[in-house]
């Protein structure tokens, strides 16, 4: 137990920012946000909705139910 409370905290580094403090200029980091340019349009649409989807309710990972729910907004339909 004394070990535990002898230990440092680790400081967090913010690898976004550059050493002066400021945001890094450049590309978006989300990985999935660069990856649409491949695609068939119809894909792209998808995809992007997907995206907003993870970004509007802060979701890295969504279930198959979410997927559903997003494509049937898009006007799928069996």
């Amino acid at each position: 137990m004394s070990q535990l409370l002898e230990q440092k905290p680790v400081t967090f580094m913010d690898r976004r920012q550059g050493n002066d403090g400021r945001p890094v200029e450049g590309h978006e980091r989300r990985q999935f946000r660069d990856s649409h340019s491949l695609l068939n349009p119809d894909a792209q649409e998808l995809a992007k909705a997907i995206d907003q989807y993870k970004l509007l309710h802060r979701r890295r990972f969504i279930t198959y139910e979410e997927l559903y729910n997003v494509m049937v907004s898009l006007g799928y339909h069996k």
